[in-house]
């Protein structure tokens, strides 16, 4: 009677959902005093990357992602309110203090966003125009034209 009970038993165990168990992982808080922001401003939009110095994301945001639509997200103020927005979420969040920009790209927000980095109480140590220019391409292939 005894081998039945646990041939029963082991049947409703095997029968029952196993339910896994979720591991909340806890976000490590990286202290980062020294990073970079990354701005690209186009016309149409402007995107800010707080990244560390090796080139990890720690914070970012858009104009768009800040609820600006249409033509209103290529503005310097859209700019500037996405600026504060994801230098707030590296200061809570990381300590940062001090950060090199990067500016890349002929949109509206170029200016603003630097403003915006130095109103948030984050020192700028160096600003670096990474635009790419156009030279007119490679010489073409094939023999000099008389």
């Amino acid at each position: 009677m005894a081998e039945n009970n646990n041939k029963i038993n082991s049947a409703n165990e095997s029968t029952e959902p196993k339910v896994a168990k979720s591991k909340q992982s806890k976000k490590n808080k990286r202290i980062v005093n020294a990073g970079a922001v990354h701005i690209q401003a186009s016309f149409n939009n402007t995107i800010i990357s707080v990244t560390d110095k090796s080139g990890g994301v720690l914070s970012a945001s858009s104009a768009g992602a800040n609820g600006f639509r249409g033509s209103k997200k290529g503005t310097a103020f859209a700019a500037g309110v996405a600026a504060e927005k994801a230098l707030e979420a590296a200061k809570k969040n990381n300590a940062l203090n001090s950060v090199d920009v990067y500016v890349s790209g002929i949109g509206l927000g170029r200016d603003a966003s630097v403003r915006a980095i130095s109103a948030a109480g984050i020192r700028i140590d160096s600003i670096v125009d990474v635009t790419p220019v156009a030279h007119g391409g490679v010489r073409p292939k094939g023999e000099r034209k008389p």
